[in-house]
């Protein structure tokens, strides 16, 4: 009887084809799960990369216009897509997910009114109020005098906040009242990432260890994912300005189990509960970027992005054990209310390799050689691609700032290390640089300096 209901739970499962929105990293981890679901007959990704195509992971579609919703739903309906998993915020802020599931194709990521999570901080910033969210101390300005002047009152450090999108870069922490100044000037007055600074958040300065949180979310129902963390400066020892991630691992040891239950109960249940409340319901998955504070050892939410971080996404996913695309699918319909996730014991790690200048000007066209030899360190490697192209003779080359993930898992942390870092010094890209101290926080002093 127990394997006739088995085999009756296998016949339910909705085989699928899915499009992938997106051509980074964090989409080719997506691609990469999903080609493993049991229940997913095709993966297509728009526009895709190099990487992405070569490696089978997923059938590259470059031609296909991701702004524009009419030719994202007809090239849907012509390939018989089952669902639509966007990757990047741009098109989620632009309406994306509103268009293709208003015509009925199921989607995995918010309507653009529920992406106002992450296209606006003060939006999060006054559902934080309203809800009882934990938060950083803030105000809202429009006018630089009067930011200026709140600066003055509250002291440094500080944090200043272009309210919408900046491509990772609307975020200055300055120590000094004189550096909050000229943050406040760079946006309201110079206007340095136009209309996304037009409004500024100046918020309270907080002491404490940072780390990421997701949870898929389908409207009403939250599920977490494994703890992980990144890497945001550029040099080791966490120094030298914000990037968009130059690691990652999972999981991370600072988010205890108290510390995730703590989380979801008092950030991310109530956050779900005030999106349907507002009246713009959350379906995706949530990224709380928290701050375990020093002081009282308790999480306070810095900012919500409205999908996969990048490179978490790339440790995720690999240690992700569940069928990708029935979860995903489960959230598009309302329908994660008791699904539970499996996930693979041990560790993983991301490095990220970059265009030596990065995150400043950087060259494109450089060429990366040896990529194979990396994947062949150990069955457990895999090398996402974020910003590569094939040249005229065939050679992977540099198109990006973030290139490279190189991604392993072991028994530990300490092993996922050694095979990330064993998989990093195989590739031969002169052109390219990389943090040498990923997981310096979670692993002991004497191990956390590699000799890559």
């Amino acid at each position: 009887m127990a394997w006739k209901f088995r085999k009756f739970c296998v016949l339910l499962v909705e085989r699928v084809a899915v499009l992938v929105i997106g051509g980074g990293g964090r989409e080719h981890a997506l691609c990469h799960t999903l080609k493993r679901s049991p229940s997913c007959d095709a993966v297509f990704c728009a526009p895709g990369n190099a990487g992405i195509s070569t490696s089978g992971d997923a059938t590259c579609i470059e031609d296909l216009d991701i702004s524009n919703s009419s030719a994202v739903i007809a090239f849907c309906r012509k390939w018989g897509i089952g669902m639509v998993v966007v990757g990047p915020e741009a098109p989620l802020v632009a309406g994306l997910a509103n268009d293709l599931v208003k015509d009925g194709i199921p989607t995995f990521g918010p309507s653009s009114e529920a992406a106002a999570l992450e296209g606006s901080k003060d939006f999060m910033k006054r559902l934080c109020d309203k809800y009882a969210i934990p938060t950083a101390k803030y105000q809202t300005f429009t006018d630089p005098l009067d930011a200026k002047s709140y600066i003055k009152d509250q002291g440094a450090p500080i944090v200043v906040k272009a309210d919408g999108l900046a491509a990772g870069k609307g975020v200055i922490v300055a120590m000094t009242l004189d550096e909050a100044y000229d943050a406040v000037d760079s946006m309201l007055v110079k206007n340095v990432f136009g209309s996304a600074g037009c409004r500024v958040i100046v918020e309270e300065y907080l002491e404490g260890e940072e780390a990421s949180f997701f949870a898929l979310v389908d409207g009403e129902n939250a599920i977490p994912l494994e703890s992980a963390q990144d890497h945001k400066r550029v040099g080791d020892g966490d120094v030298g300005p914000n990037t968009g991630g130059m690691g990652a691992y999972s999981p991370a040891p600072v988010l205890t189990k108290d510390l995730q239950d703590i989380v979801m109960e008092t950030i991310i249940f109530p956050t779900v509960r005030g999106m349907a409340a507002e009246g713009c319901k959350f379906v995706g998955v949530l990224y709380a970027g928290l701050m375990i504070e020093k002081k009282s050892g308790l999480p306070k939410l810095i900012e919500y992005n409205v999908r996969f971080g990048d490179p978490e996404c790339q440790v995720l996913m690999v240690r992700l054990e569940s069928d990708l695309a029935q979860v995903l699918l489960a959230a598009c319909k309302g329908q994660l209310a008791g699904v539970s996730l499996e996930w693979s014991p041990g560790s993983a790690m991301v490095v990220v390799m970059a265009s030596e200048g990065y995150p400043g000007s950087y060259k494109k066209g450089t060429v990366i050689k040896n990529l194979e030899e990396a994947e062949q360190v150990a069955p457990t490697v895999k090398v996402f691609h974020a910003g590569t192209a094939l040249d005229a003779d065939g050679n992977f080359i540099a198109t990006g700032g973030r290139v490279l993930g190189v991604t392993a898992k072991g028994a530990d942390l300490l092993e996922a290390r050694d095979r990330a870092y064993q998989g990093v010094k195989q590739i031969n890209w002169p052109a390219g640089f990389y943090r040498r101290d990923i997981g310096w926080r979670a692993l002991p002093s004497e191990t956390t300096t590699t000799t890559a």
